[in-house]
């Protein structure tokens, strides 16, 4: 374990009015970017069979979005308003969910289960067997983050079909929908906490922070050594597994005992949000022992039988 020395707040930020706030990955590669860097973290690695199932669950995603049918989105006035508010139009506990994301997990239960294992086939069938209504409950379960009574083995493929629904809905309407939350460390699409934070390169978000939605894909602009759970600018430290690239770290505050990993692309440009999150479950286990809690889910990660990889 190694510890990185911090820069000031906003010691490399440009002036606000030059920051884009908000970034929707494209559409077409969200996904299948992340199937392909999971494929990468793979090679060699001790969790090689749990990643290359997870690609797989990433191809699956792809292939449901690619087909995702037209759904009831909000209105312009309606969007003008959420804007002019400070409020995210799709908040995941607001919004009225469209019977379509379980079509999607349908589609992804069908692809995947070829290649799962016969543990994890008998989950998929339990899946296969649930009404429309128990699985609009499992949603609302996952979207609140009430994970202690739910069936976990059956939860991250839940989530994967609500992710899909939720990318749809935030791609389709396109960055230029959305303005800034008031609660700046909750998604200003969908109000779901991040599953992690990236410095990006290149361009007007060069060395830029942003914040990764755990549900719908959007990253949105927070500052450097700030807390993303409690916002304070005190006690900010970083650590790293000794022997790894320092692409990801886990980035700790002292105020509120919390943590959340912080990926580099100038350490490694095809870093991604969910897949090296999944890829480095090393440095949770140590923030663990260190007794900080993780501020934010990984949504594949509610499951017993991945955290047991």
């Amino acid at each position: 374990m190694s510890t990185t020395p911090i820069i000031q707040p906003g010691q490399i930020e440009p002036p606000s009015g030059e920051i884009p706030f908000i970034y929707i990955p494209p559409r077409d590669n969200v996904f299948r970017d992340r199937a392909g860097r999971l494929r990468q973290l793979a090679e060699g690695h001790v969790m090689k069979d749990f990643l290359l199932f997870m690609a797989k669950l990433s191809d699956a995603q792809h292939a449901a979005l690619a087909t995702f049918p037209r759904i009831p989105l909000p209105t312009e006035a309606e969007m003008k308003l959420c804007r002019e508010h400070g409020m995210p139009p799709l908040s995941v506990q607001s919004w009225p969910r469209d019977i379509a994301w379980q079509a999607a997990l349908k589609k992804i239960v069908a692809d995947v289960m070829p290649a799962a294992t016969p543990d994890t086939r008998k989950i998929l069938l339990r899946l296969q067997e649930m009404d429309s209504i128990a699985l609009e409950s499992f949603a609302t379960a996952i979207l609140a983050g009430e994970f202690d009574e739910m069936d976990l083995g059956a939860a991250p493929f839940v989530a994967a079909a609500l992710q899909i629904y939720w990318t749809h809905m935030a791609t389709t309407l396109g960055a230029q929908a959305f303005g800034a939350n008031d609660i700046s460390n909750l998604c200003p699409v969908c109000t779901s906490p991040p599953v992690s934070s990236i410095i990006r390169i290149g361009g007007a978000e060069n060395a830029l922070r942003y914040l990764c939605c755990s549900v719908c894909n959007t990253q949105w602009h927070m500052v450097r050594v700030k807390c993303t759970n409690c916002e304070s600018t005190k006690g900010i430290s970083y650590y790293m597994i000794e022997s790894s690239s320092g692409a990801v770290k886990a980035e700790t505050c002292e105020e509120c005992g919390t943590y959340l990993k912080i990926m580099y692309m100038d350490k490694d440009p095809l870093v991604d949000p969910v897949a090296d999150d999944l890829a480095t479950l090393a440095l949770d286990l140590m923030m663990d022992e260190s007794g900080k809690l993780r501020s934010g889910p990984n949504l594949f990660l509610i499951s017993t039988s991945a955290i047991a990889a």
